[in-house]
């Protein structure tokens, strides 16, 4: 199983932050989306990295409210950690566990596609292992 059964049950659209946007916006957008990070690109679509939750606290931290006004860019993990389509649940899911980062930009042939979470990859193994239950369970009954 592969990145591509994530984005095919759910879908490619993508919410991103560009690099000269500023944090303040891209805060609320987090939080009228709920969730926990965006991928940051550029005109074309490359991505340059990743602004998430984890960003804005440390640098409040740090800065207080003038984090707020400073651009994307100036304040986002880069460069970002990808994975292609093509690469298994298990290896992201392992990328995801070593780098300790909970999301991920799927990119192939130079742009992305997608942006899948650790929620994301732990649905699809708990939906899988249900359904391998259940049909265990049909089974055992003779249906």
């Amino acid at each position: 199983m592969t990145v591509a059964t994530i984005l095919r049950n759910k879908g490619g659209d993508v919410v991103a932050a560009g690099r000269d946007d500023r944090v303040g916006d891209t805060v609320r957008l987090l939080a009228e989306k709920r969730i926990g990070a965006v991928p940051v690109t550029d005109g074309d679509g490359q991505v340059l990295g990743i602004l998430s939750e984890r960003d804005v606290l440390y640098g409040l931290a740090r800065e207080g409210a003038a984090l707020l006004d400073r651009r994307v860019s100036e304040v986002m993990t880069a460069p970002a950690l990808t994975v292609t389509s093509d690469t298994s649940l298990l290896a992201a899911l392992a990328l995801m566990t070593q780098r300790r980062i909970r999301h991920l930009p799927v990119v192939d042939g130079g742009g992305m596609i997608g942006f899948i979470s650790i929620g994301d990859l732990v649905k699809l193994r708990i939906d899988r292992i249900e359904a391998e239950a259940d049909a265990m369970r049909q089974y055992i009954a003779g249906n």
